[in-house]
């Protein structure tokens, strides 16, 4: 199993796939690892899982349960299970890694 994930290795695996937003790096468990950049708009819905983002390039005003903040590279942001969230004016270098992990439905309180 890979253990080990450069940026430029996401890049060229995206770019691979030509029409998608997002790539998968590494499962292992619950736990899953993407490179994601959306283009023009982010129509994310929301998870059944938790994730974390860490901003890799660009930048973005990122929206989370009625909240903004304003995102850059090094960043990083919790969306807990089922919440409604997205990117919003990002830039078009934008692109963030995304961890989801955990049961399906969230963990337990």
């Amino acid at each position: 199993m890979n253990f080990h994930l450069s940026l430029n290795d996401a890049i060229q695996q995206l770019a691979k796939q030509k029409e998608e937003r997002f790539t998968v790096l590494l499962e292992h468990g619950t736990m899953r690892i993407e490179y994601y950049a959306p283009k023009d708009v982010d129509p994310q819905m929301p998870h059944s899982q938790d994730e974390i983002y860490v901003i890799a390039s660009g930048y973005a005003k990122f929206f989370r349960d009625g909240e903004r903040v304003q995102c850059k590279p090094g960043d990083v942001l919790f969306v807990p299970a089922k919440m409604v969230h997205r990117f919003e004016n990002f830039s078009d270098d934008f692109a963030t890694w995304v961890i989801f992990y955990g049961k399906e439905g969230g963990e337990a309180k």
